[in-house]
C-alpha cells in the first residue's frame, strides 16, 4: 500500500484574508475537498485537514489517498504544521505537494516543479527551513506581477480584481486539476499538460 500524498494549500487564516491571492492555494485544497465530498476536520498538528481520494487510476481504480491541509497558522510560519504532518503520518517530503500563489506565473496558468527556491515566498521559504529541505513538489498558481510600482508584499495580501474574479474559478480548477494529474500520472506528465502553450 502506498504511502498518502500530503497536499498542503497555503494561505492566511480568516476571513479576511480569504479572498487575497495569497490565500489562492487554499482555493485549489478548498476544491479538491469539495469535489470528494469531504470536509475539512481540525488537526492537533495547527492545520486543517481532510482524507481523500483523489483522481482515477488506470482500470478506473480509485486514485490514491492524498490528506489535504491548509495550516490554520499565518503564511510566513506554515512550516511547523507541514513539519508536523509529515512526522505524525510517517511521510518523506517526497510526498509532499505545496500548492501556493506565484508572482513568476502569469494569471490564469498553472506550472509544476520540483525543489528549486521559494523565490521570495514566505510560506514556502517556512516549510523548507522547518523540514530541512527544498525537494517537495510545488503547484505553482500563476498571480502575474503587481501593475506599476505596487509593492508584491501588499498586491499579495489584496484580493484579485474584478476582471480577474471571472476567471478565477476556471483558474482554481485548472490547478486542482493539476494537482488531481501529479498523484494520479506523476510530475512528467502533468508538466506536458499544463506547460504546453
Amino acid at each position: 500500500m502506498a504511502d498518502p500524498w500530503l497536499v498542503v494549500g497555503l494561505g492566511n487564516p480568516g476571513p479576511g484574508y480569504a479572498g487575497n491571492r495569497h490565500n489562492v492555494g487554499q482555493m485549489v485544497t478548498a476544491e479538491l475537498a469539495a469535489r470528494s465530498g469531504t470536509a475539512f476536520g481540525s488537526d492537533r498538528s495547527r492545520a486543517k485537514v481532510a482524507d481523500v481520494r483523489l483522481g482515477t487510476l488506470p482500470g478506473g481504480l480509485p486514485g490514491p489517498r492524498v490528506l489535504l491541509a491548509q495550516p490554520t497558522t499565518y503564511m510566513n510560519v506554515s512550516g511547523g504544521p507541514v513539519a508536523a504532518l509529515l512526522r505524525y503520518h510517517r511521510l518523506s517530503p517526497e510526498r509532499l505537494v505545496v500548492v501556493h500563489d506565484e508572482l513568476d506565473v502569469p494569471f490564469g496558468d498553472v506550472r509544476l516543479k520540483a525543489g528549486g527556491g521559494e523565490g521570495g515566498h514566505n510560506g514556502l521559504r517556512s516549510i523548507s527551513q522547518a523540514i530541512g529541505t527544498r525537494e517537495y513538489l510545488r503547484v505553482r498558481v500563476g498571480i502575474g506581477r503587481p501593475p506599476g510600482r505596487t509593492d508584491p508584499a501588499d498586491f499579495v495580501l489584496s484580493d484579485f480584481s474584478t476582471v480577474e474574479r471571472k476567471e478565477l474559478a476556471w483558474l482554481v480548477d485548472a490547478a486542482a486539476d493539476a494537482v488531481e494529474m501529479l498523484v494520479t500520472q506523476g510530475l512528467a506528465a502533468a508538466q506536458q499538460r499544463f506547460h504546453s502553450p
